[in-house]
This record gives C-alpha cells, structure tokens and sequence, in this order.
C-alpha cells in the first residue's frame, strides 16, 4: 500500500513567540507528531495554519488525509477544517488536549474520522491512522449508496412523468409509452432518464 500523503494543520511559532508557555508545549506536540508520523513511514507534505488560507493550501496539494493537532483553539481549527474539505471529503484525524463532549460530538459531525484526546504517543499513531482511514472509507462507501439511490429514485420519478405525458398526448397504454421512451433511447444511444428528460423540457416549453 502506498504511503499516505498527509498535511498536518496546527498552530505555527513564529519568531517572538518563543516566551508563551503555551505555544511552546504545543510545538513540543508538533515535534512529536511529525516523529511519529515520519517513523511510521508517512509521507508529511506540509504543516499548515488554520487560517483563512487553508481551504486553498488543501486544494493545491491533494493530500490524502488531513492530521489536526490542536489544544484550546480546536473548535476555530475545526471551522477552517469543514472549509476546507466541503468539496472534496478527505479523512481527518484530530488530536486533542480537550475532552470536552460537546467539542467532541462537533467534530464528529462535522466529518472528523477520529477524535484522540492526550493520545499523541508515537507508537499510537499508526493504528489511529489505520482506524481512521478504514473509517472514512466505510462511510464514503455509504454516503456513494445512498447518492446513487437518490440518483436512480429521481430517474425513476422523470421517467414516471414522461411516460404520463405520453399516454396523456398520444393516448398510450403504460406499456406502449414506455416501449416508445425505450425505442428513443436506444435510437439516441441515450440513457431512458436523459429521453424522459427532454420530453419533459419540451412540455414545460410549449407550457
């Protein structure tokens, strides 16, 4: 299996910052996250600043997860997070110091695939990963079914309504204005949805 192309999204220290107690542990954090990544043999392309940015940064990169390793400032990661990846889903590990419920249920619902809360140990990192991406994959296979059976019950409902309109205005039987929709379908190398679409388009024009 190919190694997983991962962007990390955490708090960067800046030159300055060096006094604060509190960044200065959460770069520790850093430090520990990215050994433990690269130990267990994934490919860190960037770390990144949840800010308004980042939404761009992911698009640009591609990567095939997303690490977030926050502290108190979880939930506005969060919001750059959902951002980021509304278009395209992407699974998404969150370590946390906060094991606040509410946050938690936030995150989960949001599409995070694992919340960690003080679980940034180098040996726990891989099988969280592990977890995580079996996770995601599971749920994006359901989110597919469930797509494409609103897809397939919304091409049912089209061909439904052009089959009424048929029977309505050339006086066919059921079955008779199906076999037509069927017959210009295969005559256009059309989908029987795609036909039963036009016919409706040109009913709503002539009104």
């Amino acid at each position: 299996m190919k190694h997983l192309r991962i962007v990390v999204v955490n708090t960067i220290i800046h030159a300055g910052d060096e006094d604060d107690a509190s960044l200065l542990a959460q770069a520790e954090r850093a430090r520990a996250l990215r050994i433990g990544l690269l130990e267990a043999g994934y490919d860190i392309i960037a770390s990144l600043p949840p800010d308004m940015y980042l939404p761009e940064r992911i698009a640009q990169l591609q990567p095939d997860m997303i690490i977030v390793d926050a502290e108190s400032d979880a939930r506005d990661v969060l919001e750059h997070i959902v951002i980021a990846t509304r278009d395209e889903r992407r699974p998404i590990v969150m370590f946390t110091e906060s094991d606040d419920t509410e946050s938690m249920e936030a995150a989960m619902a949001a599409g995070v695939s694992a919340y960690i809360v003080a679980g940034l140990q180098s040996d726990r990192i891989k099988p969280v990963l592990q977890v995580a991406l079996a996770r995601f994959k599971r749920e994006q296979k359901l989110l597919d079914e469930l797509s494409d059976t609103k897809s397939k019950l919304a091409e049912r409902k089209i061909i439904e309504r052009a089959k009424g309109l048929l029977m309505e205005r050339q006086r066919f039987s059921e079955e008779q204005a199906y076999q037509k929709l069927r017959s210009m379908a295969m005559s256009k190398n059309l989908k029987l949805s795609e036909v039963a679409q036009r016919i409706i388009d040109v009913e709503d024009l002539l009104g």
